[in-house]
């Protein structure tokens, strides 16, 4: 119910973190993988790790949050593979600020252009092709502070909840050949991790029911599930992956 042979999926975000644990579960699901980041290098050695699964990977560097370059990332997943099964809109970022009224109208659109614009403007252009096609499936990569939204991070949670929104309303817009869900992760031991201390580490653990942050492979379930024909029936459903957070 989680085979993915054949299929064609686009992960944004894909050559580091959760974007690349979902990129090579697909592939070892039987998935080609086109691959995009904003780094080449980073892309080409995620390719690489996929071709050695035996499937075939297209890298197109390309920063989501920048609209006008993500017709190309499009056009150039079409004209590669001739079509697009399975959509990953997981480029994102939260970047750190010293105080609320230091937040920069920079720095505030930037976040929402990465987390929220980007992601529309991707799952518009991808939806409306699997649409007029043979369907397909959409996943965004949303965060639970966009349940519980903390000062620390506000405009990433304003993003990440209006991404939860855009999935509502996607679902119904592309409905019925096209399923729209999002993952809601919470803190996981990607490459962020390396910056947090001790403390964090503790306080992020003793928030969950299962007394600790999620591995990275931990979230390849979900976004199997959502892929696959397990998830035929769900579309508009938010599901979240954090452990338990209390």
């Amino acid at each position: 119910m989680t085979e993915l042979t054949g299929k064609i999926a686009l992960v944004t975000g894909g050559s580091r973190g959760l974007g690349r644990e979902i990129a090579l579960a697909f592939a070892r699901a039987g998935a080609d993988v086109v691959v995009s980041s904003r780094r080449r290098e980073a892309c080409e050695e995620v390719a690489g790790e996929i071709e050695q699964l035996g499937r075939r990977a297209l890298v197109y560097p390309c920063h989501v949050g920048r609209w006008d370059e993500l017709d190309g990332l499009v056009d150039a997943a079409y004209a590669h593979f001739g079509r697009v099964d399975v959509l990953v809109n997981n480029a994102g970022k939260s970047p750190t600020y010293p105080s609320l009224s230091e937040v920069t109208e920079s720095l505030f659109d930037s976040v929402i252009a990465l987390n929220l614009k980007g992601a529309f403007r991707l799952a518009t252009l991808v939806g409306s092709r699997m649409a007029d096609g043979d369907g397909g499936s959409i996943i965004n990569v949303s965060s639970t502070l966009a349940l519980r939204p903390e000062p620390s991070a506000l405009p990433y949670a304003a993003a990440k909840a209006g991404l939860n929104a855009a999935t509502l309303a996607l679902a119904q817009a592309f409905a019925p050949s096209v399923r729209v869900n999002a993952i809601i992760p919470g803190g996981f031991a990607t490459d962020i991790s390396h910056h947090w201390d001790d403390a964090t580490r503790h306080e992020l653990s003793t928030r969950t029911a299962l007394g600790r942050v999620g591995e990275p492979h931990e979230i390849t379930g979900a976004a199997l599930y959502l892929a696959g024909d397990a998830a035929s029936y769900t579309t508009g459903a938010l599901l979240t992956v954090d452990g338990g957070i209390r």
